[in-house]
């Protein structure tokens, strides 16, 4: 009984705070950022099929970070996580510096295609909004902000 109502104080403790990252934007790192949303995750005793489907929004969001925004440079990117009440859900935003771009106003791909007839692109980001509750993106004050909620 102890470690439960330990285990509730740490998580509902936890979902008062934000949490975030900063790092470069490199591909070695896209598994740093997955292990410190992962972390988070637990905290909050998120499903597995919820944190998988987190895991492939990360994977995808932050390789195109790699490798659009600051191509071929490096530069950095900022990984925010926070926990919102009714219903709960974790919020995540990217942030980086790089070259603007919505990934979002890219039509969405025609998945009745076969690949061979289908363009090349967007697959990703598809997958994503259709597996996310809400994707949005915005460029202020010389950044791409990209935010994914999840419903836990």
């Amino acid at each position: 009984m102890i470690s439960q109502c330990f285990a509730l104080h740490t998580r509902q403790e936890w979902r008062t705070k934000m949490k975030e990252l900063t790092i470069d934007a490199t591909i070695d790192n896209i598994a740093v950022v997955t292990a410190f949303v992962d972390e988070q995750l637990e905290h909050l005793g998120c499903p597995m099929k919820a944190q998988i489907q987190v895991d492939v929004a990360i994977d995808e969001l932050f390789g195109n970070i790699v490798h659009y925004a600051y191509h071929p440079d490096v530069g950095a990117a900022t990984v925010r996580i926070e926990v919102k009440e009714n219903p709960l859900a974790v919020v995540i935003t990217l942030i980086d510096n790089g070259v603007p771009y919505d990934p979002l106003a890219k039509a969405d791909p025609d998945i009745k295609l076969s690949a061979e007839e289908r363009e090349i692109g967007g697959l990703g980001i598809y997958m994503v909004k259709k597996s996310m509750d809400d994707i949005s993106y915005e460029y202020k004050n010389g950044q791409n902000i990209l935010r994914i909620r999840k419903n836990i």
